[in-house]
């Protein structure tokens, strides 16, 4: 993992359960990947019955003494808690433990601080981070006031545990101008793209379902593939050459998750708005994945909470190879459903195909002869349509070809 010059943290993962049926099992498997990518090794995980979560310690206090015990049994350095606290919550969970406190936002929060690679990535980490301790300036209670290691404590506000609200809250306005200056730039390349009758095509699905892997496979952009939850977080955009000169953008995008925080939501939405803009989602799924119609619902989910409406979508089965066979999978909600694996190139050739169906729709067949002085025109059709046919002739050269209906 990373920062191996420090001792591997040992965790104690603890849940809700609030229905039979529901899926917090699976929730604090994810939750185990999650503690893993950011270095610490689980050791135990407790789960309680509760009609609603304990207002002012998240569990009940026999659940506490019991977790006490198995602090004392693993010699854990933490616990994480599966939803977010609230600043009471953790200050009185610390306080009756006397141990660290995490929930899952913080925990997201920690990874995304690790991952984060670009001057963007760096803000909207920061700025996420920052929104959140500053609602628990005193809910960290000890363990803001001390200089520490682990999960946590990585990212910005670490070195100056000093700050209050008042130093916090400038920082923020500070970050929040240099990103309105991103996305500034990044609507002007959306311009550009408008412009030019680029389509583009957003890589969305959950997280480690196979979104950079299927980027690579198709454009060779040699993004980082790791099975880990949150492998890439800033997002990467490369040209994808298909049949007859058509080309198609294509933006990978950072993975979602269950109870994916609202404070990463909006300092990340200037990225995740690559796919409310974009003229086809492709929702890459795992279908290997025992969980992969619930985390199908998470992505849809975060995609109507950020706008993505009326978008041709094609879903994608990923890591069919991982199957043994027989396996039904529909996404009705989508306009194509492909089976692929990205890592061996399966189903690739298919999806090409696809997409050039897709573009295909929304251009209008033009036949016309230009005169031979107009010769040039035909530039921009190879450019920014499809060009069927090419016939040099008497009265000059006859075309037919797929072009933009804004270009006709």
């Amino acid at each position: 993992m990373y920062e191996n010059d420090q001792l591997t943290e040992k965790v104690i993962l603890v849940g809700v359960s609030q229905r039979e049926d529901d899926d917090t099992e699976a929730s604090l498997d994810e939750l185990s990947d999650l503690a893993e990518t950011a270095g610490a090794v689980t050791v135990g995980r407790v789960i309680q019955n509760l009609p609603q979560i304990h207002p002012a310690t998240y569990v009940g206090s026999g659940k506490l003494e019991e977790i006490r015990e198995l602090i004392w049994e693993t010699d854990a350095t933490g616990i994480i808690c599966d939803d977010e606290l609230s600043p009471a919550q953790m200050k009185n969970m610390e306080q009756a433990l006397d141990t660290k406190v995490m929930d899952r936002t913080l925990l997201i929060l920690d990874i995304f601080a690790a991952r984060a690679a670009t001057s963007e990535g760096k803000i909207q980490v920061e700025l996420a981070q920052l929104k959140y301790r500053l609602t628990r300036l005193t809910g960290f209670g000890r363990s803001m006031s001390r200089l520490g290691g682990g999960i946590g404590t990585r990212g910005p506000g670490e070195k100056k545990l000093e700050s209050d609200r008042r130093l916090i809250g400038h920082r923020v306005a500070l970050l929040n101008r240099e990103l309105k200056e991103v996305v500034r730039h990044r609507e002007v390349t959306r311009r550009q793209r408008t412009r030019n009758y680029t389509k583009v095509a957003a890589i969305v699905g959950y997280t480690n379902a196979g979104k950079s892997t299927l980027l690579n496979a198709l454009t060779g952009a040699r993004v980082l593939e790791e099975d880990q939850l949150f492998a890439t977080l800033d997002p990467t955009t490369r040209m994808l050459e298909l049949a007859n000169d058509q080309q198609v953008l294509l933006t990978d995008t950072v993975g979602f998750i269950r109870k994916l925080p609202h404070h990463l939501v909006d300092a990340f939405k200037s990225t995740l708005e690559e796919a409310k803009y974009a003229d086809i989602i492709l929702h890459v799924v795992d279908a290997s994945s025992p969980q992969w119609d619930t985390q199908m619902h998470v992505v849809y989910e975060t995609l109507q909470e950020l706008g993505v409406t009326d978008k041709k979508i094609i879903t994608l089965f990923n890591k069919c190879d991982r199957l043994k066979g027989g396996e039904i999978y529909q996404d009705f909600r989508a306009d194509r459903t492909l089976r692929i694996a990205a890592k061996t190139g399966a189903g690739l050739e298919k999806l090409k195909e696809t997409l050039e169906e897709i573009l295909r729709e929304g251009k209008v067949l033009f036949r016309h002869t230009f005169p031979y002085g107009k010769a040039g025109e035909i530039q921009r059709i190879r450019k920014y349509g499809e060009l069927l046919c090419e016939d040099y002739r008497e009265d000059g050269i006859y075309v037919e070809a797929y072009v933009p209906a804004d270009l006709m």
